[in-house]
């Protein structure tokens, strides 16, 4: 892969074009230039015939997409819901599976009290015996989304070494783990062997990715350099519409340019 062609943005329908149906989503992304796209749990409820039909049209492949969020954003550490946890994941891998998609996210929800640890690690387990799929687990920042049980980079690196499978991977959402910890270089060069996605936003308003108080022009390059060779997904909420905020790609394609050693 040259380094030229390895600035690659993923669209994620669940923050993108919002105000339109799912379906529509799609093809937006492909004729705004991503070069793929991720869902959070909208697939699940689609018509799998449109929904193939809708991403043979677009040509893009499928990242990954959610589990069922619901209002608890996922179950998996709730206690007493170990069997809809995994009856949601079950739901969701038949659905990657059957369009293509790379990975699944199983959410851990938000506890009321202190989350089933052991759950949490049972369901991750049944996720990776039931698919040859990549599976994520995401830190999500406790300003963002107060009672959510996986809340610290620090946890979910506990978690990965206590599962101890390979396709047990971190959603290494910038924006979260910048609010969370900040110093996201560091951060990410610590765990940078266990990541399997890349989120990014601008911090904190996490609108569009250029500019922001995280570089991304010094910081993709570092990801990179530790090894990291995915797309980036673009999970932000557009200041105004998606295709008047684009010009954040070009923006930073550029500086990534300009940035490259000459030969």
């Amino acid at each position: 892969m040259t380094e030229d062609s390895s600035w690659r943005f993923s669209a994620n329908l669940g923050f993108l074009w919002k105000d339109r149906p799912f379906l529509e989503r799609i093809g937006l992304a492909a004729a705004a230039g991503f070069d793929a796209i991720e869902f959070h749990d909208d697939a699940q409820a689609c018509d799998l015939d449109a929904l193939r039909e809708a991403l043979a049209w677009a040509d893009l492949p499928v990242q990954g997409l959610n589990v069922r969020m619901g209002a608890s954003a996922g179950c998996a550490a709730i206690p007493g819901m170990g069997d809809q946890a995994r009856q949601d994941v079950d739901t969701a891998i038949a659905v990657a599976e059957a369009i293509g998609a790379h990975a699944v996210h199983v959410l851990a929800g938000k506890t009321a009290g202190e989350g089933d640890y052991t759950q949490y690690l049972d369901v991750l387990r049944h996720s990776l015996r039931n698919s040859d799929l990549t599976i994520l687990i995401e830190p999500i920042s406790t300003a963002a989304m107060p009672g959510y049980f996986l809340n610290s980079l620090d946890l979910a690196t506990r978690v990965i070494g206590d599962v101890g499978h390979e396709r047990l991977k971190i959603l290494f959402d910038c924006f979260h783990i910048e609010s969370a910890h900040g110093d996201v270089a560091s951060r990410f060069r610590e765990v940078a062997a266990s990541v399997g996605h890349v989120q990014i936003a601008s911090v904190p308003a996490r609108t569009e990715p250029w500019p922001s108080r995280v570089d991304y022009a010094e910081l993709l390059p570092v990801m990179r350099a530790c090894g990291y060779r995915g797309m980036f997904g673009c999970e932000y909420s557009p200041a105004a519409t998606v295709e008047e905020g684009l010009g954040w790609r070009e923006a930073l394609l550029e500086r990534l340019q300009s940035s490259l050693p000459t030969s």
